[in-house]
């Protein structure tokens, strides 16, 4: 008895349990629900009650006639609710607004938003087609997705959102699903489908799953026709609704029932389920048991049975046992008919009050039982916010897809081996991923009308990126390629090792009969910028592949594949808040920024940062000149980075050197240079010289001596204007030093006294006696070693000496008009005088650069030696010269970097780290980086045009209250 009583017991619990998961449009308080719903219905009329079933579809951008009939459909037939499709946020919400107040009873707002309300209404950052959320393996991704569109249609007074789609997509040429399906693979579908729910259920807007009971074979537009589903029952029973099991099962709270005729369920000929008896009641409330809202697809489609008479349909469906009438061609024809119906016993008084009830409760669970106008106020931005694009990066991270990686091809590596273009098919825009890859090695964009003439064109690379891009508008763009492309990638992929990227759903790869000669084969699946920038960093292994395939597309690329590889340290570029800045806060630099270039302290500004190995904050301000007609500054001008080449040039060549054993920290100037043996500066060190602290006068004006002493212009003794053997040194344009000087100038500082006395004080001369011993050691310039240890390898294209013989003059910065040594607009020439006479060569100065490299050498140090998959130096070495080996002196330098202040004045904030480093130059640059904080500053300015005079820049603090919003700005 007693065993007896134990299993009773916990039958009824089971089934109060089941009870309380299949009533999904309960409130938390059911009685106040149940109180509400009955007060409404038993004050409401019949039609009134009738009214209630039908959901009109609305477009906010259709002016003010349309407006009209939606209204009187308020006034006249009490409809219970909307659906919301074209138009924009703003006006959306005032009419939404005018509707409410119009209608007696609230009304229930429906969009069709699957993903998120960027293709209905004006949203920067577009949530991902299902298709790409299929390839993310994290679910909680997933249902942060629900979550995110969720809380977008709450704020837009949307009620019901009509997602997810839960078909499971079998049928690559199936027309109207596609894209929207999560795949092939039930359980992924199931697992993304419930995530999905269970995130926009969170933020208060319910559900709804469709198209039941499974759209995802078929051939034909259900907007246009009735599909036909041809399975057996057995198998729908196990595919087709196993999704809908398990979403019933966690508190689904609504159903869409599909436009489709489904043999095995109804055996009428051509009989749409949304209208059907056996799917909707049968199979769907008694078989599955559910209790949520059921609505119809759209009765204005195509095929519907034979129903003539305007409202027969929507008897019928109503009948079938639906309860919301989604989009009727007539609804004061169907409100006549069903009352008719009612009136006539057909339909009973219970039938009628359980779907209008139901449309009640979930008005009374959405809220609407405590209805407030929607707020304009902000709403744009409310509908754009930076965890939405955040959300978004996260998400295109995850799903892009490696299916095929030859040889390793991927991530790029040994950018010096690579001579990389780019070839564009489809046609939609792929300018966003050309650009991402620029940042990251030199890659050319090549096209041509014919093949022939592009294979000439391609003759000098080894390595073709292929991207296929069409049109993002919308999932149900075509994705195919043509016959001709087709040809030429094969042509391709026989003579260059092809990296093919395709930016449409994976069913395109079905358009390959072979993908053997194709080295490597990537699916990003949309067009849109955030994919495009997503898989550019994904090549270049700033950002790991993670995302598997959802659909099985042949040539043994299968549902589930997909190859997976880690970061190799690559500065990557997202959303400040990855890693724990605030974007809101980052504003204040442009500020600041534009500030400077009003009260023409500069004429433009690179401004670059970089936290955590992520490019956070990259802008361009300003011109190249004062000039009105001079071009404004964009990401691939370079600035003359003045005394950053100290450490972006002449310092990791000796750091290498030092690791290698070829000297040491303590080495002293007679070993290296023997010269130097008999002079004032024998006993000097590396350490001392590097750290400023060996007594070296600050600067030399080498330049002087080598004017006429009657007109101060380039003597006749020292210069030419045409290259000549003896006169070969270019130090400006058409101006040409006597070679041999440059012997005088290193004999200069090997003769020049030393200071009084030992103490701090910054000098140029070391890094012209280590660049002498360096090329001297090596047997090549300093250019060249520099670009062939460092630059070409780690992707730092635009970092050069000498920038006219790589550029052309519109991409480089011009820093001075010179009035006092070369006589012209210094311009593709070094400023440094010094430098100058070194052929534009400097130890000290002579690097020209853009931010984005910059951000690269030092996100290498910050990294302690190591980027893009290679080490370049060792911790230790880094470690070794980021030291301060004379503060006690009262001397804040490491072995040729900058540290901060030891006092309350220097080269910082002040609220930076101690292990940080960097350096600054006369041009108005600036390069910092902080190991405690992850982050890497570069600022890069030309402020010395068109005269150096005043230094506002420096004198005004701007690099370093910059530097001070960077550290005020994070939120971690």
């Amino acid at each position: 008895m007693r065993l007896k009583t134990c299993l009773l017991l916990s039958i009824l619990s089971f089934t109060f349990c089941f009870s309380q998961q299949k009533n999904p449009l309960a409130s938390t308080n059911p009685e106040a629900q149940n109180k509400w719903v009955d007060s409404l219905y038993n004050n409401m009329t019949l039609k009134e009650k009738i009214g209630q079933l039908f959901m009109v579809q609305v477009f906010s951008d259709k002016g003010l006639r349309h407006e009209n009939i939606i209204l009187q459909q308020i006034k006249n037939n009490a409809i219970g609710g909307v659906i919301f499709s074209t138009g924009d946020p703003i006006r959306q919400a005032k009419l939404n607004n005018r509707l409410q107040s119009a209608s007696k009873i609230p009304l229930l707002v429906g969009m069709d938003a699957e993903w998120g309300l960027s293709m209905r209404l004006d949203s920067t950052y577009a949530f991902p087609w299902n298709m790409t959320l299929g390839a993310v393996k994290d679910p909680k991704l997933i249902e942060e997705t629900g979550k995110y569109i969720g809380q977008h249609c709450n704020r837009l007074g949307v009620h019901f959102n009509f997602a997810p789609v839960v078909d499971i997509n079998t049928n690559p040429k199936n027309p109207i699903i596609g894209n929207r399906s999560f795949g092939e693979n039930k359980d992924n579908v199931t697992e993304k489908a419930l995530a999905f729910m269970k995130g926009m259920q969170s933020a208060g807007v319910l559900a709804n799953a469709k198209h039941f009971p499974g759209h995802g074979d078929t051939e034909s537009d259900s907007h246009k026709t009735l599909p036909s589903v041809n399975f057996t029952k057995q198998r729908i029973d196990s595919v087709e609704l196993y999704p809908y099991r398990a979403l019933i099962k966690e508190g689904l709270s609504s159903v869409m029932v599909a436009h489709l005729n489904v043999p095995a369920l109804d055996s009428r000929d051509n009989y749409p389920s949304s209208i059907s008896k056996p799917i909707v009641t049968g199979i769907l409330k008694d078989s599955l048991g559910f209790e949520g809202l059921i609505f119809t697809d759209a009765l204005n489609m195509k095929g519907a049975a034979n129903y003539s008479e305007p409202g027969d349909i929507d008897l019928a469906a109503f009948l079938a046992g639906n309860d919301v009438l989604l989009i009727s061609e007539n609804v004061p024809k169907a409100i006549d008919k069903i009352a008719e119906a009612y009136k006539n016993g057909d339909i009973t008084e219970e039938r009628l009050a359980y779907s209008v009830k139901k449309i009640l409760k979930a008005k009374y669970k959405v809220g609407l039982n405590r209805y407030k106008p929607i707020s304009l106020d902000n709403l744009v931005s409310d509908l754009n916010r930076i965890e939405d694009q955040v959300l978004s990066e996260k998400l295109f991270e995850n799903a892009i897809t490696v299916l095929k990686n030859k040889n390793d091809i991927l991530p790029i590596r040994k950018l010096e081996d690579k001579h990389i273009a780019y070839v564009s098919f489809g046609d939609d825009d792929g300018s966003v991923f050309f650009k991402e890859l620029q940042k990251y090695a030199k890659v050319h964009k090549i096209s041509a009308d014919n093949l022939d003439v592009l294979l000439q064109k391609l003759s000098g690379y080894n390595t073709v990126i292929a991207g296929f891009h069409r049109s993002n508008a919308n999932p149900w763009k075509s994705s195919s390629f043509k016959n001709k492309e087709l040809v030429w990638l094969y042509e391709l992929a026989r003579t260059k090792n092809v990296i093919l990227d395709i930016f449409v759903k994976p069913y395109a790869l079905l358009d390959l009969s072979t993908v053997e000669n194709f080295e490597s084969v990537v699916v990003s699946y949309q067009n849109s910028e955030i994919a495009q920038q997503k898989s550019a960093q994904l090549l270049f292994g700033a950002i790991p592949a993670k995302g598997t395939l959802p659909v099985t597309v042949g040539n043994g690329f299968n549902a589930g594949d997909g190859i997976m590889y880690n970061n190799i340290l690559n500065l990557s570029y997202g959303a400040p808040e990855r890693v724990g800045m605030s974007s809101e806060k980052l504003k204040k630099l442009d500020s600041v920024a534009n500030y400077a270039i009003k009260e023409e302290m500069t004429p433009g500004i690179q401004l670059l940062v970089a936290r955590k190995g992520k490019v956070i904050y990259n802008k361009n301000f300003g011109k190249h000149t004062y000039s009105k007609n001079s071009r404004s500054v964009t990401f691939n001008d370079v600035y003359d980075v003045a005394s950053l080449t100290k450490i972006l040039a002449t310092l990791p060549l000796l750091m290498e050197m030092e690791e290698n054993g070829i000297i040491s920290l303590d080495t002293k100037l007679s070993k290296i240079l023997p010269e130097y043996a008999n002079s004032n500066k024998k006993n000097v060190t590396i350490k001392e010289m590097l750290s400023h602290y060996a007594r070296l006068k600050p600067w030399i004006p080498f330049y002087y001596a080598t004017l006429d002493s009657v007109t101060n212009k380039p003597s006749a003794a020292y210069y030419r204007n045409e290259a000549s053997g003896k006169f070969s040194v270019k130090v400006a344009k058409e101006l040409y030093m006597r070679k041999d000087y440059m012997d005088s100038i290193q004999k200069t500082i090997k003769d020049s006294d030393l200071l009084d006395r030992l103490k701090y004080r910054y000098s140029d001369l070391p890094y012209y006696i280590l660049k002498k011993y360096i090329e001297k050691h090596y047997n090549k310039s300093l250019s060249e070693l520099a670009d062939s240890h460092f630059y070409k390898s780690l992707g730092a294209n635009y970092t050069t000496y000498n920038p006219n013989t790589k550029f052309s003059g519109d991409k480089i910065v011009p820093t001075e008009v010179d009035d006092y040594y070369r006589y012209q607009e210094v311009h593709g020439y070094v400023h440094d005088m010094g430098a100058a006479m070194q052929g534009g060569i400097g130890g000290h100065a002579g690097i020209f650069s853009n931010a984005n490299d910059v951000a690269k050498i030092m996100q290498m140090y910050l990294q302690k030696g190591y980027y893009g998959g290679k080490r370049y130096l060792k911790p230790e070495t880094l470690e070794k010269f980021n030291t301060c080996y004379f503060c006690s002196e009262d001397n804040r330098r490491g072995v040729g970097f900058d540290k901060p202040q030891l006092g309350d004045v220097g080269p910082t904030c002040g609220c930076i780290s101690m292990t940080s480093f960097g350096h600054s130059g006369f041009t108005g640059t600036y390069a910092w980086a902080d190991p405690d904080e992850e982050i890497v500053y570069v600022f890069l300015a030309n402020r010395t045009y068109p005269k150096a005079g005043r230094n506002r820049l420096l004198r005004e603090n701007i690099r370093t209250e910059i530097q001070r919003l960077i550290y005020e700005a994070i939120i971690d």
